[in-house]
């Protein structure tokens, strides 16, 4: 995520943009609007989106369709996603929200205060989500070049598995080491 990625801020009301934006504006980041699924979905393609605030009930592509969308795509898949909704929550749509992966979904009108904690404390996470993410990648490409050749991590992946069964450590060969 660019230093300068944007808050994508998605509602078809005019006022609601305002509102956000005027909520959001003291956080110091770039702030984008769309007024539709279309028009967000296009801008989440052309990169530089670190956030999405999202209204669920958007004309032609729902919230929901959109975070859909994203999810099926690496460049944004991981982007937090904060859902907005005027209607009161219900078990279906939380349900549907969470099983997306989306970060919160959050009742209109907004309270101000819980809405900038929240977007700060997503749009921070993910900043450093990314970070260490490089960071990893560049310890791992010293270590290739010490070893010589690329092969095989010294350490597994932070988001490597173990397959069921197996104990943690089983994949690295810790635990023949342990046996002998």
């Amino acid at each position: 995520m660019p230093p300068n990625a944007r808050i994508l801020i998605v509602d078809d009301h005019e006022d609601t943009l305002y509102a956000l934006e005027s909520a959001l504006a003291p956080l110091g980041h770039l702030l984008g609007r769309a007024t539709s699924g279309d028009e967000a979905l296009k801008q989440l393609l052309r990169g530089n989106v670190g956030l999405l605030l999202l209204d669920v009930h958007l004309p032609g592509i729902s919230g929901l369709d959109v975070v859909r969308y994203m999810r099926r795509l690496e460049q944004t898949r991981h982007i937090p996603v904060v859902l907005l909704t005027g209607f009161a929550r219900d078990r279906q749509l939380g349900a549907a929200a969470y099983a997306l992966g989306v970060a919160d979904l959050v009742t209109k009108p907004v309270d101000p205060w819980a809405l900038r904690t929240k977007v700060r404390h997503l749009y921070d996470a993910r900043r450093r989500h990314l970070a260490l993410e490089r960071e990893i990648r560049a310890l791992r490409a010293r270590l290739d070049e010490r070893t010589g050749a690329p092969g095989r991590p010294a350490l597994p992946h932070p988001q490597a598995r173990v397959g069921p069964g197996r104990p943690a450590g089983a994949h690295t060969g810790e635990l023949e080491r342990d046996r002998t």
